[in-house]
């Protein structure tokens, strides 16, 4: 059995799709929304996975640094395409630092597509 804690948050950026021929090969922004999923067999001595408040600060410390951005200019993305799967990836990595337990990152790109990232 495994206890899971879900926090979402959200951030708009901009970006476009190197190699993709269709609308989404030009500049476009979303207004993105992020879950991001830790769990553990055991809670805590106080019955918790992990702290929400936790979480929601890692994560939006995470997401500071791509809210209002051209996502195609940051470092990471100037050699990886921008795409929502990516995307998830990134933030999964940034995250899996200061959360433990993480097991998932998804990423909304619009309220009926997404794109999930786990290891």
């Amino acid at each position: 059995m495994v206890y899971k804690v879900k926090v979402e948050a959200s951030f708009s950026s901009a970006h476009n799709l190197r190699g993709y021929k269709g609308k989404c090969e030009e500049l476009h922004g979303h207004n993105w929304r992020v879950e991001a999923v830790a769990g553990k067999t055991k809670l805590d001595r106080i019955g918790f996975v992990l702290d929400f408040k936790y979480m929601k600060k890692v994560l939006g410390d995470t997401l500071e640094k791509l809210d209002h951005k051209y996502l195609n200019e940051l470092p990471y993305f100037k050699k990886v395409n921008p795409t929502s799967e990516n995307i998830a990836k990134y933030i999964y990595d940034r995250l899996k630092r200061g959360i433990p337990g993480l097991i998932s990152v998804t990423v909304w790109e619009n309220p009926a597509s997404c794109a999930i990232y786990e290891e």
